[in-house]
């Protein structure tokens, strides 16, 4: 692969694992905008957030097995459109329950980007590189906490936030033209994979029951709870709690989602001289002290809004090294099931993700509390599954082994 088929090949999936988050981090400054018009609760607009969650993880393992039968593309094909038509209809929602339904409708539009990339990265490069490209797709992926809560920000405030998914569709419309003419088709469609129930069951089951598989997966998923539990919460503690403005709330999202993006690129330098498993081992560790304090800090209102953003800061970066080394690590057993594989992951990170949202749009807590509780008992879940687990892999698949995966 030339330097540059690797660049755009590289951008483009990194485009693809962004979609689904841009359309996360884009509308969260129009909360109150979009409570004010539909005459509700800035709490109940975070219902359309969880809904939005639950579509990406239950759609996750819709295409999981289309894509190892059908090849990568043609489902995602499906995907793309399916997001752009049930975009433009948040356009005209006219109220809150037709808003929570298409944001659950294009939530499964968006999930078939972020299978296809994670099984991709699995086919097109080798093993030893997974983890580094894991760490690639999340620099790219950062543009959309760095850059669409500033852009959302401002679209709410001069034309209103209906507009904030016009641009959205537009997105996926030159993400889907990419696909189209610049992608290359990954994996053969393969008859073999049956799309009958019993089958579909034993393929996910042949994945769960690897035991490398469900200990870094679900490791990372807890951990990972921590960036939607922050996701989900940060519009009701920054906006309402410390009373910062759409704008201001949008810099403070940015400037945050350098601690994730950041960290994972730091990763790559620690894999220079570190194992995925001894990386991991003590990001979920950090990430478990951190939570604690958090906790502790603002029970005793030590905490004022720079305090918040640090404690933040800091267990982002953890999930911003925990997060690349648990996927490579989950998806090194796994060729023929690559698809398989990487949607059940996203399945894992995603409903989890989505409990976690719900749990804090019910919390209608003038506090942080409800944010770093969460965020405590997620890490500390993650710490206890991660030594659990580890204790029944027998024959690790390395992260770092040299195989060229999808061939």
């Amino acid at each position: 692969m030339t330097k540059q088929r690797y660049f755009f090949t590289v951008l483009i999936l990194g485009a693809l694992t962004a979609l689904g988050p841009f359309s996360i981090d884009m509308y969260l400054p129009g909360f109150p905008a979009i409570a004010k018009s539909f005459h509700i609760t800035t709490a109940q607009v975070s219902l359309s957030l969880s809904s939005f969650f639950v579509g990406i993880s239950v759609g996750q393992l819709l295409y999981g097995p289309l894509l190892d039968r059908y090849g990568r593309k043609r489902p995602l094909y499906i995907g793309l459109v399916l997001y752009i038509a049930a975009s433009i209809g948040c356009f005209f929602a006219a109220d809150i329950e037709t808003l929570i339904l298409l944001r659950f409708i294009q939530a499964v539009g968006s999930c078939a980007a972020g299978v296809a990339s994670m099984a991709m990265v699995r086919d097109i490069f080798p093993v030893a590189d997974n983890a580094k490209i894991f760490a690639l797709l999340i620099l790219i992926l950062g543009a959309s906490p760095m850059v669409a809560p500033t852009v959302g920000g401002y679209v709410t405030v001069v034309w209103g936030w209906h507009l904030i998914f016009i641009i959205l569709a537009a997105m996926a419309v030159l993400i889907l033209l990419a696909v189209i003419f610049a992608l290359p088709e990954s994996h053969k469609p393969d008859p073999t994979h049956s799309l009958k129930p019993l089958p579909i069951i034993n393929s996910f089951l042949a994945v769960i029951k690897n035991a490398q598989f469900f200990t870094y997966a679900l490791t990372g998923a807890f951990a990972f709870m921590g960036l939607f539990v922050y996701v989900a919460g940060s519009p009701l503690v920054f906006m309402e709690v410390f009373k910062t403005g759409a704008k201001t709330y949008g810099w403070i999202f940015a400037g945050l989602s350098i601690g994730f993006v950041g960290s994972s690129q730091v990763n790559n330098v620690l894999l220079r001289y570190y194992k995925s498993e001894q990386i991991i081992g003590v990001a979920i560790v950090t990430q478990v002290i951190t939570t604690i304090l958090f906790v502790l800090a603002t029970l005793n209102g030590w905490l004022g809004l720079g305090g918040t953003i640090c404690m933040i800061f800091i267990v982002l970066s953890c999930v911003g090294i925990a997060n690349p080394n648990a996927s490579a690590l989950s998806l090194a057993p796994f060729e023929k099931n690559a698809g398989t594989a990487a949607a059940l992951l996203g399945a894992a990170q995603l409903g989890l993700g989505a409990l976690a949202s719900l749990g804090i749009s019910i919390f209608n807590s003038q506090s942080a509390l409800p944010m770093a509780g969460t965020m405590a008992v997620s890490a500390i879940i993650a710490l206890i599954v991660l030594l659990t687990g580890r204790r029944f892999i027998k024959s690790p698949a390395k992260a770092g082994a040299n195989v060229i995966a999808g061939h």
